[in-house]
């Protein structure tokens, strides 16, 4: 995931914590300061009201589906280990994301150290693409159960999504792994000051005091390779879809079928429009105030692990069915 070089900017950030930022020469920083949201910092505790209730929706909403699809026979199917696996990877990454951003909000909690910081971004890139590739695995699931339902339950066995599973986390997990490595081999000799507050690939090399540039066109790659690729994939399958569903005779049989994949659409919308629209903000958006860019940059990446489990839960009716069955009986 690309990130704009705030550190361009950082200069006028400076102030907020001279005292803690060693900003003398140093070539590896024992830490780095995340100042949250610059210029906002008197807000920070208020802020953290609407990130909170989404850290706890994002919590619940996860762990709810995977106790309905555990507990409900009917949901053991491709659809569903998909739909578990991406509630563990908001799970993990929620929870990667959400504590030291909160810390820093309520208890002005700054200083992160330098190996934590690589820890935390490797997780944010990995889960990241990797939540790109699951939407890729529900497409060629959907792909399948339209265009070919006959042979579904024959291709898309158990083993088979158990491979695909673990193909996605060890493509996701490699691929980021030279991360923290770049980032780490860089000196760092003019700030630790990431006006920021996650520990980014791009917004921490772009600290370093050298020619940055195979850190920057690795991240290229790994956005084109995983993200690009998911996309295309996506695309070509859902095209596929749609040829399907217009083939069929009726009008009922053809929203009948699109509704099997109409929560995948929603959830595939919610991913990648928003990344779509911080691109161009970053691209094309120079004048806009740093502490939007980063506002909108942490609610991009907060709001899919909420609500990802709100609509399948809402939009899949065997979920919904099973959620209220679950509900009513305990209030019986």
């Amino acid at each position: 995931m690309q990130e704009t070089p705030f550190c361009l900017r950082v200069g006028q950030l400076l102030p907020y914590s001279m005292s803690d930022s060693n900003t003398n020469n140093f070539t590896n920083p024992s830490t780095f300061i995340l100042l949250g949201i610059p210029g906002l910092e008197a807000a920070h505790v208020w802020i953290s009201i609407p990130f909170c209730t989404m850290y706890a929706i994002a919590i619940l909403g996860n762990f709810t589906i995977l106790f309905i699809v555990k507990t409900e026979p009917s949901l053991h199917g491709p659809m569903y280990y998909f739909l578990c696996m991406l509630a563990v990877t908001d799970l993990v990454l929620s929870t990667t994301i959400f504590p030291k951003m909160l810390s820093i909000f309520w208890f002005n909690s700054r200083e992160i150290d330098f190996s934590a910081c690589l820890t935390q971004m490797y997780f944010i890139h990995s889960f990241s693409a990797m939540e790109s590739g699951i939407f890729a695995a529900m497409a060629l699931d959907r792909y399948v159960a339209i265009c070919h339902p006959l042979r579904h339950s024959t291709i898309l066995t158990n083993p088979m999504v158990a491979k695909i599973g673990l193909a996605m986390v060890l493509r996701c997990g490699m691929l980021a792994l030279p991360y923290p490595f770049l980032a780490r081999q860089w000196p760092y000799c003019r700030t630790n000051i990431i006006p920021q507050t996650l520990c980014l690939h791009m917004a921490v090399v772009n600290l370093a005091c050298a020619d940055i540039r195979i850190s920057s066109y690795y991240g290229l790659f790994v956005q084109f390779s995983v993200m690009g690729l998911d996309v295309i994939f996506i695309v070509v399958s859902y095209i596929q879809i749609l040829r399907a569903i217009f083939s069929l005779p009726t009008k009922e049989a053809r929203l009948k079928t699109f509704r099997t994949c109409s929560s995948h659409l929603f959830v595939i919308l919610t991913f990648y429009v928003p990344r779509l629209f911080i691109s161009l903000l970053y691209r094309f958006g120079q004048n806009v105030a740093l502490n939007f860019h980063v506002l909108v940059s942490r609610v991009y990446l907060l709001m899919p692990p909420m609500l990802n489990p709100i609509i399948y839960g809402v939009r899949t009716k065997q979920i919904w069915d099973r959620l209220i069955q679950l509900f009513t009986h305990e209030g019986a």
